[in-house]
């Protein structure tokens, strides 16, 4: 049965949406000043910036929580979930693929198909903002800048941003349409084929390099992307085109820049309490550059109660339902501020990912990766409110999560597992609500020196790998290591200790061509399933029915 509600969009340009700033002349020939539409929005640099800021919020909808069909769900479960280091626990969204697969991934899901209009949505809104910019007649204020030179720096946003969605694109279905033009009702298309993947990857390239050239490294705006990012998305492209020295010189170019650099030290807002700096870029009010955050290559930004702030739910997809703990038949843990908040862990990481820390490594410490509670009286929640003592508890005792078997099928839906906080955050204001809004790192530099060192291994040079490796376990107290313990599973590791949580698992593993195989070893909910097929999800059968004029084909295995 195919899902009609989407059919009229795919329609109209197939997968290249109109959005509500990218409309046809001839729908709409007067133009009412309280209406907004491209014509009248694209005439100066305010409303290009305007434009920007429509594109960045559906760029950000990768963490935020979206309602289809009575499913709550995740875009970037899809990226991180179903792999080695993470995979379903409580099912929703996508979670209901990764721990089936098989018939579960389809043609016919909603979780895949909104995530493929999603991107061209996106596309399509920087489509709009890269053509009109070369319109004669844009009023380009002269500022610190020039014409031109502000000119060039709205494309360059707009093609990074560009380059962004197709590279999820291309991870997730391989050959797809390349859309290069604004869509509207003026060309409506429907004989779109599928490019070959090695012409998705050109044309991200070719974007990423027009950008990094106008970018700045810092700018002014936060949540804009920045000319480091856009290095290390070169860095992590040539590693996929089997380029390493490529790579290794745009992973070198992001870090041997003065204004990137790690948190080696505490800083900021909880500076002067318990914790270690590994964490100290999580927390809410330190995440951004501004705030002390020369890690950051791009933060995302959300704003509490805040027009166009937005909303993610990082926390609630990961955290274990910790409030649902019983112990001795009571559930004696409340929702707190300092705890997370509210949480329904629909992804969890796997017991391989947890074992992976030594016992010394920051990143497994308490402060990072969450393994107990201690009982608390009402002075000492934050909420004002005692935790219920289960019988021969007293408190100030600990309750110690439980990771001694491994989630499966047969034992999913843990509440007891041990979870990673960096995106812990809730406001005693709504303590329990369903979101969050304090500022992401959405990438950061230690990412940079992990694609480095994957360069310089492929380049033979594993000592000087294990040097570049060794400066990201030294920040953590992790034991320093030699020449002879660099590998490809060893940097898959490596990342998964540092990133968990945050890298697009999903993507790395494809790119070394270790999915398959790591996910079949290490994650015993879902990945006995996997197969070859599903390296690539089903093209969604509405955009294949929409395709009127000419075939479009499927991924293969999925007919």
């Amino acid at each position: 049965m195919k899902n009609t509600k989407y059919r009229k969009y795919l329609i109209i340009g197939l997968i290249s949406l109109i959005t509500m700033l990218s409309c046809s002349e001839d729908i709409l020939q007067e133009q009412p000043p309280h209406i907004i539409t491209a014509e009248s929005l694209y005439k100066n640099l305010e409303g290009f910036e305007a434009g920007l800021n429509g594109l960045y919020a559906l760029v950000r909808e990768e963490r935020a929580g979206q309602i289809n069909n009575g499913e709550d769900w995740l875009r970037c479960d899809v990226m991180m979930n179903g792999t080695d280091n993470l995979c379903a626990n409580h099912r929703d969204g996508f979670a209901a693929i990764a721990e089936y697969w098989r018939e579960k991934n389809n043609p016919f899901d909603s979780f895949n198909e909104s995530n493929f209009n999603w991107l061209y949505r996106t596309i399509n809104t920087a489509n709009t903002i890269i053509n009109r910019a070369n319109d004669s007649e844009i009023e380009w204020a002269e500022n610190a800048e020039t014409a031109e030179e502000n000119k060039t720096e709205i494309i360059a946003e707009a093609r990074a941003l560009r380059a962004w969605a197709y590279r999820h694109l291309a991870y997730l279905w391989g050959d797809v349409p390349i859309v290069a033009e604004e869509a509207n009702g003026a060309n409506i298309k429907t004989d779109w084929e599928r490019e070959p993947v090695e012409k998705v990857w050109e044309l991200v390239k070719s974007d990423l390099l027009f950008s990094e050239e106008y970018l700045e490294v810092d700018p002014a705006t936060a949540g804009k992307i920045t000319k480091g990012a856009v290095q290390h998305y070169l860095a992590e492209l040539y590693l996929l085109l089997d380029e390493p020295d490529s790579a290794l010189y745009w992973a070198n170019k992001c870090i041997n820049t003065p204004e990137y650099e790690l948190i080696t030290d505490r800083y900021g807002v909880k500076a002067n309490e318990a914790g270690v700096p590994f964490m100290d870029m999580f927390y809410d009010g330190n995440s951004n550059r501004s705030e002390g955050n020369t890690e950051s290559l791009w933060t995302w930004q959300y704003e509490f109660q805040t027009i166009g702030g937005g909303i993610n739910i990082m926390r609630r997809w990961h955290i274990s339902r910790y409030n649902d703990i019983k112990i001795s038949g009571k559930t004696p843990l409340e929702i707190t501020v300092e705890r997370g908040g509210r949480p329904r862990a629909r992804m969890a990481l796997t017991k391989f990912a947890i074992d992976l820390y030594e016992p010394q490594d920051d990143r497994a410490s308490n402060h990072a990766l969450r393994k107990y509670f201690i009982l608390k009286d009402a002075n000492g929640n934050d909420t004002g409110v005692a935790d219920v003592l289960p019988s021969g508890r007293s408190y100030g005792d600990t309750i110690w999560l439980n990771w001694s078997n491994p989630i499966t099928f047969e034992t999913k839906s843990r509440k007891d597992w041990p979870f990673s906080r960096k995106w812990d955050w809730a406001t005693l204001a709504d303590v329990t609500g369903a979101g969050q809004f304090n500022d992401q790192v959405y990438i950061r530099l230690a990412e940079t020196y992990l694609l480095k060192a994957e360069a310089q291994m492929k380049l033979g040079d594993n000592q000087g790998a294990a040097e570049t490796i060794n400066i990201i376990r030294r920040r953590s107290n992790a034991t320093e290591i030699n020449a002879g313990d660099v590998n490809i599973d060893f940097i898959l590791d490596e990342r998964s200790r540092e990133l968990v949580l945050e890298e697009q698992r999903r993507y790395t593993l494809l790119r070394t061509g270790k999915w398959l195989e790591r996910t079949t070893m290490h994650n015993l909910n879902g990945g006995q399933y996997v197969t070859e097929r599903d390296r690539l999800l089903p093209i969604p059968q509405d955009a294949i029915d929409a395709n009127l004029s000419v075939p479009m084909e499927q991924n293969p295995g999925y007919e």
